[in-house]
Protein backbone atom coordinates (compact mmCIF):
# COMPACT_ATOMS: atom_id res chain seq x y z
CA UNK A 1 0.00 0.00 0.00
CA UNK A 2 1.30 3.50 -0.62
CA UNK A 3 1.32 5.57 2.31
CA UNK A 4 2.51 8.50 1.47
CA UNK A 5 3.64 10.45 -1.45
CA UNK A 6 6.24 13.66 -0.85
CA UNK A 7 7.10 15.85 -4.37
CA UNK A 8 9.67 18.46 -3.97
CA UNK A 9 10.96 21.03 -6.64
CA UNK A 10 9.18 19.02 -9.77
CA UNK A 11 7.65 20.65 -12.46
CA UNK A 12 5.43 23.45 -11.00
CA UNK A 13 4.69 21.33 -7.71
CA UNK A 14 6.74 22.76 -5.03
CA UNK A 15 6.20 21.21 -1.78
CA UNK A 16 4.12 18.50 -1.59
CA UNK A 17 3.02 15.46 0.85
CA UNK A 18 -0.12 13.39 0.00
CA UNK A 19 -0.95 10.55 2.69
CA UNK A 20 -3.37 8.45 0.96
CA UNK A 21 -6.26 5.96 2.40
CA UNK A 22 -6.57 2.49 2.22
CA UNK A 23 -9.19 1.62 0.11
CA UNK A 24 -10.68 4.02 -2.93
CA UNK A 25 -8.34 7.45 -3.70
CA UNK A 26 -10.27 9.47 -5.93
CA UNK A 27 -7.89 12.47 -7.59
CA UNK A 28 -9.93 14.96 -9.05
CA UNK A 29 -9.38 18.64 -10.98
CA UNK A 30 -9.70 20.76 -13.70
CA UNK A 31 -7.96 20.04 -16.96
CA UNK A 32 -4.40 21.41 -16.65
CA UNK A 33 -4.32 21.89 -12.94
CA UNK A 34 -1.41 19.05 -12.28
CA UNK A 35 -2.99 15.82 -12.25
CA UNK A 36 -0.65 14.68 -14.71
CA UNK A 37 2.44 15.95 -13.09
CA UNK A 38 1.25 14.08 -10.01
CA UNK A 39 1.82 11.14 -12.44
CA UNK A 40 5.14 12.33 -13.72
CA UNK A 41 6.34 12.63 -10.08
CA UNK A 42 5.35 8.76 -9.09
CA UNK A 43 7.15 7.18 -12.18
CA UNK A 44 10.01 9.15 -11.45
CA UNK A 45 9.78 6.29 -8.05
CA UNK A 46 8.54 3.58 -10.45
CA UNK A 47 11.82 3.60 -12.24
CA UNK A 48 11.46 5.86 -15.17
CA UNK A 49 14.35 8.28 -16.85
CA UNK A 50 14.16 12.01 -15.82
CA UNK A 51 16.57 14.73 -16.73
CA UNK A 52 16.90 18.28 -15.37
CA UNK A 53 14.04 20.00 -17.15
CA UNK A 54 12.00 18.50 -14.44
CA UNK A 55 13.15 20.54 -12.11
CA UNK A 56 11.33 23.68 -10.68
CA UNK A 57 13.99 25.55 -9.29
CA UNK A 58 17.21 24.77 -11.15
CA UNK A 59 19.65 25.30 -8.80
CA UNK A 60 17.63 22.76 -6.48
CA UNK A 61 17.96 19.04 -6.77
CA UNK A 62 14.21 17.47 -6.90
CA UNK A 63 13.25 14.59 -4.88
CA UNK A 64 10.61 12.23 -4.34
CA UNK A 65 9.83 9.62 -1.78
CA UNK A 66 7.02 7.07 -1.63
CA UNK A 67 6.57 5.42 1.64
CA UNK A 68 5.00 2.07 1.16
CA UNK A 69 3.79 -0.58 3.69
CA UNK A 70 4.18 -4.25 3.14
CA UNK A 71 3.06 -7.60 5.18
CA UNK A 72 3.08 -10.82 4.11
CA UNK A 73 4.49 -10.82 0.01
CA UNK A 74 6.75 -13.41 -0.96
CA UNK A 75 7.88 -11.85 -3.91
CA UNK A 76 8.70 -7.96 -2.01
CA UNK A 77 10.27 -10.55 0.51
CA UNK A 78 12.05 -12.55 -2.42
CA UNK A 79 13.24 -9.35 -4.15
CA UNK A 80 15.30 -7.74 -0.83
CA UNK A 81 16.90 -11.62 0.00
CA UNK A 82 18.13 -11.67 -3.59
CA UNK A 83 19.45 -8.04 -4.04
CA UNK A 84 21.10 -8.17 -0.45
CA UNK A 85 18.82 -5.56 1.08
CA UNK A 86 17.43 -5.01 4.74
CA UNK A 87 13.66 -5.32 4.75
CA UNK A 88 11.12 -3.85 7.11
CA UNK A 89 7.41 -3.59 6.99
CA UNK A 90 8.01 0.14 5.61
CA UNK A 91 9.61 0.34 2.30
CA UNK A 92 10.89 4.11 1.50
CA UNK A 93 11.75 4.54 -2.06
CA UNK A 94 13.23 7.57 -3.06
CA UNK A 95 14.48 9.51 -6.50
CA UNK A 96 16.46 12.63 -6.47
CA UNK A 97 17.45 14.37 -9.87
CA UNK A 98 20.55 16.81 -9.04
CA UNK A 99 20.96 20.14 -10.76
CA UNK A 100 23.28 18.70 -13.58
CA UNK A 101 20.37 16.12 -14.34
CA UNK A 102 21.71 12.85 -13.27
CA UNK A 103 19.55 11.05 -10.51
CA UNK A 104 20.10 8.89 -7.87
CA UNK A 105 17.53 6.11 -6.12
CA UNK A 106 17.64 4.64 -2.61
CA UNK A 107 15.55 1.86 -1.36
CA UNK A 108 15.27 2.62 2.40
CA UNK A 109 18.39 4.53 1.80
CA UNK A 110 20.49 2.01 0.50
CA UNK A 111 21.64 2.98 -2.97
CA UNK A 112 20.16 0.74 -5.82
CA UNK A 113 20.07 1.32 -9.84
CA UNK A 114 17.18 1.79 -12.05
CA UNK A 115 16.43 -1.54 -13.26
CA UNK A 116 16.40 -2.44 -9.34
CA UNK A 117 14.30 -0.11 -8.73
CA UNK A 118 12.03 -0.73 -11.80
CA UNK A 119 11.78 -5.08 -10.43
CA UNK A 120 10.49 -3.49 -7.09
CA UNK A 121 8.20 -1.18 -8.19
CA UNK A 122 6.04 -3.55 -10.19
CA UNK A 123 5.87 -5.42 -6.70
CA UNK A 124 4.65 -2.66 -5.09
CA UNK A 125 2.36 -0.69 -7.98
CA UNK A 126 0.22 -1.65 -10.66
CA UNK A 127 -0.05 1.57 -13.02
CA UNK A 128 -2.36 1.85 -15.35
CA UNK A 129 -2.33 4.99 -17.37
CA UNK A 130 -4.53 6.03 -20.60
CA UNK A 131 -2.00 4.34 -23.34
CA UNK A 132 -1.83 0.96 -21.11
CA UNK A 133 -5.13 -0.07 -22.94
CA UNK A 134 -2.53 -1.49 -25.92
CA UNK A 135 -1.47 -3.83 -23.43
CA UNK A 136 -4.69 -5.52 -23.22
CA UNK A 137 -4.22 -6.80 -27.26
CA UNK A 138 -1.27 -8.45 -26.54
CA UNK A 139 -0.25 -12.14 -25.76
CA UNK A 140 1.46 -11.89 -22.68
CA UNK A 141 -0.95 -9.91 -20.70
CA UNK A 142 -3.87 -12.13 -22.29
CA UNK A 143 -2.33 -15.05 -21.01
CA UNK A 144 -1.26 -13.91 -17.90
CA UNK A 145 -5.11 -12.62 -17.08
CA UNK A 146 -6.30 -16.35 -18.18
CA UNK A 147 -3.45 -17.89 -16.07
CA UNK A 148 -4.34 -15.86 -12.71
CA UNK A 149 -7.94 -16.52 -13.49
CA UNK A 150 -7.11 -20.01 -13.75
CA UNK A 151 -4.97 -20.38 -10.63
CA UNK A 152 -1.89 -21.30 -12.60
CA UNK A 153 1.23 -20.09 -10.44
CA UNK A 154 2.29 -23.08 -8.83
CA UNK A 155 2.09 -24.87 -12.30
CA UNK A 156 3.90 -22.49 -14.47
CA UNK A 157 6.75 -21.66 -11.88
CA UNK A 158 7.00 -25.72 -12.04
CA UNK A 159 6.90 -25.79 -15.84
CA UNK A 160 9.43 -22.71 -15.81
CA UNK A 161 12.43 -24.60 -13.96
CA UNK A 162 11.32 -28.23 -15.69
CA UNK A 163 11.58 -26.25 -19.60
CA UNK A 164 14.85 -24.38 -18.51
CA UNK A 165 16.49 -27.54 -17.33
CA UNK A 166 14.94 -29.43 -20.77
CA UNK A 167 16.28 -26.27 -23.01
CA UNK A 168 19.95 -26.33 -21.44
CA UNK A 169 20.16 -29.88 -21.41
CA UNK A 170 19.08 -29.81 -25.15
CA UNK A 171 21.83 -26.98 -25.70
CA UNK A 172 24.56 -29.19 -24.23
CA UNK A 173 22.88 -32.29 -26.50
CA UNK A 174 23.17 -29.74 -29.83
CA UNK A 175 26.82 -28.90 -28.14
CA UNK A 176 27.88 -32.65 -28.34
CA UNK A 177 26.08 -33.20 -31.78
CA UNK A 178 28.20 -30.67 -32.89
CA UNK A 179 31.41 -31.85 -31.72
CA UNK A 180 30.32 -35.44 -32.93
CA UNK A 181 29.92 -33.89 -36.53
CA UNK A 182 33.39 -32.47 -36.24
CA UNK A 183 34.85 -35.43 -35.09
CA UNK A 184 33.55 -37.62 -37.73
CA UNK A 185 34.66 -35.18 -40.05
CA UNK A 186 38.27 -36.23 -38.70
CA UNK A 187 37.72 -39.90 -37.67
CA UNK A 188 38.89 -41.84 -40.57
CA UNK A 189 42.27 -39.15 -40.78
CA UNK A 190 43.04 -40.09 -37.24
CA UNK A 191 42.46 -43.57 -37.67
CA UNK A 192 44.97 -44.08 -40.07
CA UNK A 193 47.62 -41.96 -38.37
CA UNK A 194 47.07 -43.66 -35.19
CA UNK A 195 47.23 -47.21 -36.96
CA UNK A 196 50.88 -45.91 -38.23
CA UNK A 197 51.67 -45.39 -34.80
CA UNK A 198 50.42 -48.18 -33.18
CA UNK A 199 51.18 -51.06 -35.70
CA UNK A 200 55.13 -49.67 -35.56
CA UNK A 201 54.87 -49.86 -32.22
CA UNK A 202 57.77 -47.78 -30.68
CA UNK A 203 58.70 -48.54 -27.41
CA UNK A 204 60.45 -45.04 -25.58
CA UNK A 205 63.48 -43.85 -26.85
CA UNK A 206 63.41 -46.94 -29.00
CA UNK A 207 64.60 -44.85 -32.16
CA UNK A 208 67.70 -43.38 -30.27
CA UNK A 209 69.06 -46.81 -29.26
CA UNK A 210 68.42 -48.88 -32.37
CA UNK A 211 70.25 -45.59 -33.93
CA UNK A 212 72.93 -46.11 -31.22
CA UNK A 213 72.96 -50.00 -31.83
CA UNK A 214 73.59 -49.26 -35.37
CA UNK A 215 76.51 -47.75 -35.08
CA UNK A 216 78.03 -50.28 -33.09
CA UNK A 217 76.86 -52.96 -35.52
CA UNK A 218 78.58 -51.11 -38.55
CA UNK A 219 81.64 -50.43 -36.63
CA UNK A 220 82.03 -53.83 -34.68
CA UNK A 221 85.51 -55.27 -36.38
CA UNK A 222 86.52 -51.89 -35.01
CA UNK A 223 85.16 -52.18 -31.71
CA UNK A 224 86.31 -55.31 -31.23
CA UNK A 225 90.02 -54.71 -32.39
CA UNK A 226 90.17 -51.96 -29.44
CA UNK A 227 88.16 -54.12 -26.84
CA UNK A 228 90.66 -57.21 -27.44
CA UNK A 229 93.47 -54.44 -27.19
CA UNK A 230 92.60 -52.98 -24.17
CA UNK A 231 92.06 -56.28 -22.27
CA UNK A 232 95.09 -58.19 -23.81
CA UNK A 233 97.06 -54.82 -22.16
CA UNK A 234 94.92 -55.35 -18.79
CA UNK A 235 95.51 -59.40 -18.51
CA UNK A 236 97.16 -61.14 -21.13
CA UNK A 237 100.16 -59.16 -22.17
CA UNK A 238 103.74 -60.16 -21.53
CA UNK A 239 103.48 -57.98 -18.04
CA UNK A 240 99.70 -57.97 -17.74
CA UNK A 241 98.55 -54.22 -15.69
CA UNK A 242 96.44 -55.93 -13.27
CA UNK A 243 99.96 -58.22 -12.52
CA UNK A 244 102.44 -54.81 -12.24
CA UNK A 245 99.70 -53.35 -9.96
CA UNK A 246 99.83 -56.42 -7.86
CA UNK A 247 103.39 -56.47 -7.77
CA UNK A 248 103.59 -52.84 -6.86
CA UNK A 249 101.27 -53.67 -3.88
CA UNK A 250 103.23 -56.18 -2.13
CA UNK A 251 106.59 -54.03 -2.56
CA UNK A 252 104.37 -50.93 -0.19
CA UNK A 253 103.04 -53.89 1.74
CA UNK A 254 106.88 -54.78 2.45
CA UNK A 255 107.13 -51.56 3.65
CA UNK A 256 103.84 -51.15 6.06
CA UNK A 257 106.11 -50.95 9.46
CA UNK A 258 108.25 -48.00 8.73
CA UNK A 259 105.66 -46.00 7.81
CA UNK A 260 101.52 -45.69 9.15
CA UNK A 261 100.16 -44.87 5.76
CA UNK A 262 101.54 -47.28 3.60
CA UNK A 263 98.67 -49.91 4.73
CA UNK A 264 96.07 -47.48 3.34
CA UNK A 265 97.97 -46.56 0.23
CA UNK A 266 98.66 -50.41 -0.66
CA UNK A 267 94.88 -50.99 0.14
CA UNK A 268 93.76 -48.15 -2.29
CA UNK A 269 96.25 -49.74 -5.01
CA UNK A 270 94.55 -53.06 -4.18
CA UNK A 271 91.07 -51.51 -4.98
CA UNK A 272 92.08 -50.32 -8.04
CA UNK A 273 93.05 -53.57 -8.64
CA UNK A 274 89.85 -55.50 -8.01
CA UNK A 275 88.16 -52.07 -9.94
CA UNK A 276 90.71 -52.79 -13.05
CA UNK A 277 90.18 -56.83 -13.06
CA UNK A 278 86.11 -56.33 -13.30
CA UNK A 279 86.42 -53.86 -16.02
CA UNK A 280 88.59 -56.63 -17.84
CA UNK A 281 85.84 -59.17 -17.24
CA UNK A 282 83.26 -56.54 -18.47
CA UNK A 283 85.31 -55.55 -21.79
CA UNK A 284 85.51 -59.39 -22.09
CA UNK A 285 81.74 -60.10 -22.00
CA UNK A 286 81.22 -57.00 -24.53
CA UNK A 287 83.59 -58.17 -26.82
CA UNK A 288 82.16 -61.52 -26.90
CA UNK A 289 78.30 -60.73 -27.90
CA UNK A 290 79.96 -57.34 -30.34
CA UNK A 291 79.90 -59.03 -33.65
CA UNK A 292 78.62 -58.05 -37.17
CA UNK A 293 75.22 -59.30 -37.85
CA UNK A 294 73.92 -58.32 -41.74
CA UNK A 295 70.57 -59.82 -40.68
CA UNK A 296 70.33 -57.16 -37.39
CA UNK A 297 71.22 -54.67 -39.06
CA UNK A 298 68.83 -54.89 -41.95
CA UNK A 299 65.86 -55.01 -39.21
CA UNK A 300 67.45 -52.03 -37.49
CA UNK A 301 67.52 -50.09 -40.72
CA UNK A 302 63.92 -51.06 -41.93
CA UNK A 303 62.61 -49.93 -38.38
CA UNK A 304 64.64 -46.83 -38.14
CA UNK A 305 63.74 -45.77 -41.82
CA UNK A 306 59.90 -46.21 -40.80
CA UNK A 307 60.10 -44.12 -37.63
CA UNK A 308 62.12 -41.67 -39.34
CA UNK A 309 59.56 -41.50 -41.79
CA UNK A 310 57.07 -40.87 -39.00
CA UNK A 311 59.20 -38.19 -37.36
CA UNK A 312 59.21 -35.92 -40.31
CA UNK A 313 55.68 -36.83 -40.97
CA UNK A 314 54.59 -35.44 -37.30
CA UNK A 315 57.19 -32.89 -37.27
CA UNK A 316 58.76 -34.12 -34.44
CA UNK A 317 62.64 -34.95 -33.02
CA UNK A 318 62.21 -37.92 -30.86
CA UNK A 319 60.77 -41.08 -30.02
CA UNK A 320 58.92 -39.58 -27.23
CA UNK A 321 57.55 -37.00 -29.20
CA UNK A 322 55.59 -39.76 -31.45
CA UNK A 323 54.61 -41.41 -28.46
CA UNK A 324 52.85 -38.19 -27.20
CA UNK A 325 50.98 -37.88 -30.58
CA UNK A 326 50.13 -41.42 -30.23
CA UNK A 327 48.59 -40.67 -27.08
CA UNK A 328 46.94 -37.53 -28.46
CA UNK A 329 45.71 -39.62 -31.36
CA UNK A 330 44.01 -42.38 -28.61
CA UNK A 331 42.34 -39.47 -26.69
CA UNK A 332 40.96 -38.23 -29.70
CA UNK A 333 39.38 -41.39 -30.70
CA UNK A 334 38.28 -42.25 -27.17
CA UNK A 335 36.37 -39.14 -27.06
CA UNK A 336 34.61 -39.87 -30.24
CA UNK A 337 33.33 -42.70 -28.54
CA UNK A 338 32.93 -41.26 -25.44
CA UNK A 339 30.78 -38.17 -26.93
CA UNK A 340 28.66 -40.86 -28.78
CA UNK A 341 27.69 -42.27 -25.47
CA UNK A 342 27.52 -39.24 -23.49
CA UNK A 343 24.78 -37.80 -26.85
CA UNK A 344 22.68 -41.38 -26.39
CA UNK A 345 22.75 -40.50 -22.20
CA UNK A 346 21.80 -36.55 -22.91
CA UNK A 347 19.28 -37.64 -25.51
CA UNK A 348 17.32 -40.12 -23.23
CA UNK A 349 17.83 -37.36 -20.21
CA UNK A 350 16.17 -34.29 -23.15
CA UNK A 351 13.25 -36.94 -23.62
CA UNK A 352 12.46 -37.40 -20.08
CA UNK A 353 12.80 -33.69 -19.55
CA UNK A 354 10.35 -33.51 -22.76
CA UNK A 355 7.69 -35.70 -21.52
CA UNK A 356 7.71 -33.81 -17.79
CA UNK A 357 7.57 -30.68 -19.32
CA UNK A 358 4.40 -31.53 -21.83
CA UNK A 359 2.68 -33.41 -18.32
CA UNK A 360 3.11 -30.05 -16.50
CA UNK A 361 2.04 -28.54 -19.60
CA UNK A 362 -1.09 -30.31 -20.04
CA UNK A 363 -2.23 -29.50 -17.11
CA UNK A 364 -1.81 -25.78 -17.08
CA UNK A 365 -4.30 -26.43 -20.55
CA UNK A 366 -6.69 -27.98 -18.83
CA UNK A 367 -6.80 -25.24 -16.32
CA UNK A 368 -6.61 -22.84 -19.09
CA UNK A 369 -9.65 -24.55 -21.06
CA UNK A 370 -11.48 -24.89 -17.73
CA UNK A 371 -11.63 -21.61 -17.14
CA UNK A 372 -11.60 -19.59 -20.47
CA UNK A 373 -15.41 -20.00 -20.50
CA UNK A 374 -16.18 -18.75 -17.06
CA UNK A 375 -13.70 -15.67 -17.63
CA UNK A 376 -15.21 -14.89 -20.53
CA UNK A 377 -18.71 -14.71 -19.21
CA UNK A 378 -18.00 -13.21 -16.29
CA UNK A 379 -16.32 -10.46 -18.25
CA UNK A 380 -19.27 -10.48 -20.49
CA UNK A 381 -21.37 -10.05 -17.56
CA UNK A 382 -19.50 -6.65 -16.21
CA UNK A 383 -19.56 -5.19 -19.86
CA UNK A 384 -23.42 -5.23 -19.42
CA UNK A 385 -23.22 -3.14 -15.98
CA UNK A 386 -20.66 -0.84 -17.98
CA UNK A 387 -22.47 -0.08 -20.48
CA UNK A 388 -21.66 -2.13 -23.34
CA UNK A 389 -24.73 -4.56 -23.62
CA UNK A 390 -24.03 -5.55 -26.93
CA UNK A 391 -20.08 -6.47 -26.67
CA UNK A 392 -19.05 -10.09 -25.75
CA UNK A 393 -15.62 -11.46 -25.27
CA UNK A 394 -14.18 -14.73 -25.80
CA UNK A 395 -11.02 -16.81 -25.40
CA UNK A 396 -9.78 -18.50 -28.01
CA UNK A 397 -7.36 -21.45 -27.33
CA UNK A 398 -5.24 -23.38 -30.16
CA UNK A 399 -2.16 -25.82 -29.82
CA UNK A 400 1.17 -24.34 -30.61
CA UNK A 401 4.74 -26.26 -29.67
CA UNK A 402 6.08 -26.11 -26.06
CA UNK A 403 7.70 -23.18 -24.69
CA UNK A 404 8.07 -21.54 -21.49
CA UNK A 405 4.44 -21.23 -21.21
CA UNK A 406 3.32 -24.38 -22.16
CA UNK A 407 1.74 -25.28 -25.54
CA UNK A 408 -1.37 -23.16 -25.78
CA UNK A 409 -1.90 -19.80 -27.98
CA UNK A 410 -4.06 -17.43 -25.98
CA UNK A 411 -6.09 -14.47 -27.71
CA UNK A 412 -8.51 -12.69 -26.69
CA UNK A 413 -11.32 -12.16 -29.37
CA UNK A 414 -14.02 -9.53 -29.29
CA UNK A 415 -17.65 -8.41 -30.88
CA UNK A 416 -19.03 -5.08 -30.14
CA UNK A 417 -22.29 -5.33 -31.71
CA UNK A 418 -23.64 -8.52 -31.57
CA UNK A 419 -22.19 -9.50 -35.07
CA UNK A 420 -21.04 -13.06 -34.34
CA UNK A 421 -17.75 -12.57 -36.13
CA UNK A 422 -15.22 -11.96 -33.37
CA UNK A 423 -12.20 -10.25 -33.72
CA UNK A 424 -8.78 -9.96 -32.41
CA UNK A 425 -9.32 -7.82 -29.00
CA UNK A 426 -6.59 -5.20 -30.07
CA UNK A 427 -8.29 -4.56 -33.67
CA UNK A 428 -11.67 -4.04 -32.86
CA UNK A 429 -12.18 -2.97 -29.46
CA UNK A 430 -12.42 1.21 -29.25
CA UNK A 431 -10.33 3.17 -26.70
CA UNK A 432 -13.47 3.72 -24.24
CA UNK A 433 -14.45 -0.42 -24.56
CA UNK A 434 -10.70 -1.35 -24.02
CA UNK A 435 -10.66 0.71 -20.60
CA UNK A 436 -13.41 -0.37 -19.36
CA UNK A 437 -12.50 -3.94 -19.97
CA UNK A 438 -9.38 -3.73 -18.45
CA UNK A 439 -10.77 -2.20 -15.39
CA UNK A 440 -12.89 -5.21 -15.42
CA UNK A 441 -9.86 -8.16 -16.17
CA UNK A 442 -8.14 -6.53 -13.48
CA UNK A 443 -11.58 -6.23 -10.94
CA UNK A 444 -11.53 -10.28 -11.66
CA UNK A 445 -7.75 -10.63 -11.16
CA UNK A 446 -7.62 -8.99 -8.26
CA UNK A 447 -9.59 -11.55 -6.69
CA UNK A 448 -7.30 -14.51 -7.64
CA UNK A 449 -4.01 -12.57 -6.86
CA UNK A 450 -2.41 -10.69 -4.46
CA UNK A 451 -2.40 -7.20 -6.58
CA UNK A 452 0.05 -4.20 -5.77
CA UNK A 453 -1.22 -0.80 -5.26
CA UNK A 454 -3.21 0.00 -8.15
CA UNK A 455 -3.57 3.19 -9.80
CA UNK A 456 -5.54 4.15 -12.49
CA UNK A 457 -4.65 7.35 -14.60
CA UNK A 458 -8.48 8.22 -16.53
CA UNK A 459 -9.26 5.07 -16.98
CA UNK A 460 -13.16 6.62 -17.72
CA UNK A 461 -12.15 7.98 -21.00
CA UNK A 462 -14.82 7.66 -23.41
CA UNK A 463 -17.72 6.86 -20.56
CA UNK A 464 -20.18 8.48 -18.69
CA UNK A 465 -23.68 8.36 -17.11
CA UNK A 466 -24.70 5.10 -16.35
CA UNK A 467 -21.49 3.23 -17.65
CA UNK A 468 -19.18 5.72 -15.19
CA UNK A 469 -21.87 4.66 -12.55
CA UNK A 470 -21.05 0.89 -12.65
CA UNK A 471 -17.40 1.85 -13.41
CA UNK A 472 -17.19 3.39 -10.00
CA UNK A 473 -19.09 0.81 -8.43
CA UNK A 474 -16.83 -1.95 -9.95
CA UNK A 475 -14.09 0.38 -8.25
CA UNK A 476 -15.64 0.72 -5.30
CA UNK A 477 -15.81 -3.27 -5.04
CA UNK A 478 -12.39 -3.93 -5.96
CA UNK A 479 -10.88 -1.35 -3.26
CA UNK A 480 -12.59 -3.43 -0.70
CA UNK A 481 -9.76 -5.87 -0.47
CA UNK A 482 -7.20 -3.94 -2.59
CA UNK A 483 -5.56 -0.26 -2.33
CA UNK A 484 -7.05 1.84 -5.74
CA UNK A 485 -5.92 5.29 -6.73
CA UNK A 486 -8.13 6.72 -9.72
CA UNK A 487 -8.17 10.13 -11.36
CA UNK A 488 -11.45 11.00 -12.66
CA UNK A 489 -13.23 13.33 -14.67
CA UNK A 490 -16.45 11.63 -13.85
CA UNK A 491 -18.89 12.35 -11.01
CA UNK A 492 -20.37 9.07 -10.54
CA UNK A 493 -16.65 7.37 -9.80
CA UNK A 494 -15.72 10.71 -7.75
CA UNK A 495 -18.79 9.75 -5.30
CA UNK A 496 -16.95 6.39 -4.22
CA UNK A 497 -14.31 7.86 -3.20
CA UNK A 498 -12.90 6.75 0.59
CA UNK A 499 -10.72 9.99 0.22
CA UNK A 500 -11.20 12.40 -2.36
CA UNK A 501 -8.10 14.72 -3.08
CA UNK A 502 -8.71 18.54 -5.40
CA UNK A 503 -5.82 19.07 -7.39
CA UNK A 504 -5.31 22.68 -8.01
CA UNK A 505 -3.44 25.92 -8.97
CA UNK A 506 -2.46 28.56 -6.47
CA UNK A 507 0.13 31.62 -6.74
CA UNK A 508 2.86 31.31 -4.47
CA UNK A 509 5.05 34.24 -3.84
CA UNK A 510 5.28 35.36 -8.21
CA UNK A 511 5.12 31.69 -9.37
CA UNK A 512 2.03 29.23 -9.65
CA UNK A 513 2.50 26.04 -7.78
CA UNK A 514 0.28 22.48 -8.46
CA UNK A 515 -1.52 21.47 -4.89
CA UNK A 516 -3.39 18.89 -3.52
CA UNK A 517 -5.79 19.16 -0.41
CA UNK A 518 -7.66 16.41 1.20
CA UNK A 519 -11.51 17.11 0.64
CA UNK A 520 -14.21 17.25 3.37
CA UNK A 521 -17.53 15.85 3.43
CA UNK A 522 -19.29 18.76 2.54
CA UNK A 523 -16.21 19.91 0.06
CA UNK A 524 -16.50 16.74 -1.83
CA UNK A 525 -20.49 17.19 -2.15
CA UNK A 526 -19.14 20.75 -3.99
CA UNK A 527 -17.02 19.48 -5.79
CA UNK A 528 -18.59 16.88 -7.29
CA UNK A 529 -21.29 19.27 -7.90
CA UNK A 530 -19.20 21.39 -10.18
CA UNK A 531 -18.31 18.74 -12.11
CA UNK A 532 -21.76 18.03 -13.33
CA UNK A 533 -23.15 21.23 -13.56
CA UNK A 534 -20.03 24.02 -13.65
CA UNK A 535 -18.10 26.25 -11.43
CA UNK A 536 -21.13 27.82 -9.98
CA UNK A 537 -23.53 24.24 -9.39
CA UNK A 538 -26.80 24.95 -8.92
CA UNK A 539 -29.32 23.90 -6.16
CA UNK A 540 -30.19 20.68 -7.90
CA UNK A 541 -26.54 19.98 -8.80
CA UNK A 542 -26.14 20.27 -4.90
CA UNK A 543 -28.58 17.94 -4.29
CA UNK A 544 -28.00 15.59 -7.03
CA UNK A 545 -24.10 15.50 -5.35
CA UNK A 546 -25.26 15.42 -2.19
CA UNK A 547 -27.50 11.68 -2.61
CA UNK A 548 -24.19 10.73 -5.14
CA UNK A 549 -22.27 10.54 -2.05
CA UNK A 550 -24.77 9.56 0.43
CA UNK A 551 -25.20 6.84 -1.96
Amino acid sequence: MLQKLHIQNYAIIDDLTISFADNLNIITGETGAGKSILMGALNLILGERADSSALRQQDKKCVVEGCFVVKQNAQVKEFFVVNDLDQENEIIIRREIGTNGKSRSFINDTPVNLSQLRALSVLLVDLHQQFDTLDLGTENFQRSVLDAFSGNAELLAQLKDQFLAYTKTKKELDELKQQQANADKELDYNKFLFGELDELGLKENELEQLDAELKLLNNAEHVKQQLGAVYFELKDSEQPLLQQLKALQNRLLALQDYHPAIQSLADRINASVIDLRDVADELEQIDTHVHFDEERIQVINDRLSAGYKLLKKHGVQDTVQLLEIQEQLQQKLDAVLNISSSIEKLEQEAKNLYANCMKTAAAVSANRNKYAKPLAEQVNRLLVQVGMPNAMMKVGLSEQELTLYGTDNIEFLFDANKSKRFEPLSKVASGGELSRLMLIIKSLVAKKLQLPTLIFDEIDTGISGEAARQVGIIMKDLAASHQLISITHQPQIAAKADAHYFVYKEIKGDKIATSIRLLNNDERITSIAKMLSGEKPSAAALENAREMVGN
